[in-house]
């Protein structure tokens, strides 16, 4: 199949299951305010596989925060949070497959990459709440709230996911095989 075809889809199909997964979440009352367990964010261990995740998970956010009612400077950061942690998510695998020979240092890598969508989620999402829906508390509480959310959604899920993954990673990502 043609390179360019194949990264068109993955991130497609990304895209896809981004805004289904936060609709999921967004009818269980997970989706939105200061305590946030997105299912997809699951996904933001994608960009250490294949980096077409990278646009899929930018497009999936943009997308979901749209079609959940988001406010519009919401959807902008909100997304762009998304999108630096994917990219640092792609960097630290693009570590880990390059240091493939190291097992050691392969091992500890592979458990990083949540670390930057928590990360950006963790710095931004605050900032919009506290100034864009103007919700009661304080940046810190916010930040604490957000992270708790995003090590549920991207630490735990996505490290369960990335373990599932690992094992089909030949089929469903050929290019990293």
């Amino acid at each position: 199949m043609n390179k360019k075809v194949l990264y068109l889809v993955h991130a497609a199909v990304i895209a896809a299951l981004y805004v289904v997964l936060t609709q999921l979440a967004a009818s269980m009352g997970l989706a939105s305010y200061s305590i946030q367990i997105r299912f997809s964010e699951a996904l933001t261990i994608l960009p250490f596989f294949t980096p077409a995740a990278i646009p899929g998970l930018f497009a999936g956010c943009l997308l979901a925060n749209i079609l959940t009612g988001c406010m519009p400077l919401d959807v902008l950061f909100g997304s762009i949070a998304t999108l630096l942690g994917a990219v640092g998510t792609y960097l630290i695998g693009r570590l880990f497959w390059s240091a493939k020979a190291s097992s050691n240092i392969c091992r500890q890598f592979k458990w990083l990459t949540p670390v930057p969508p928590i990360a950006a989620n963790t710095v931004i999402v605050p900032f919009v709440l506290a100034y864009v829906y103007h919700l009661e508390g304080t940046i810190p509480y916010f930040m604490l709230t957000v992270g708790a959310g995003e090590v549920i959604s991207c630490g735990i899920l996505g490290l369960l996911l990335q373990q599932v993954l690992m094992r089909y990673r030949r089929h469903l990502f050929p290019a990293k095989a």
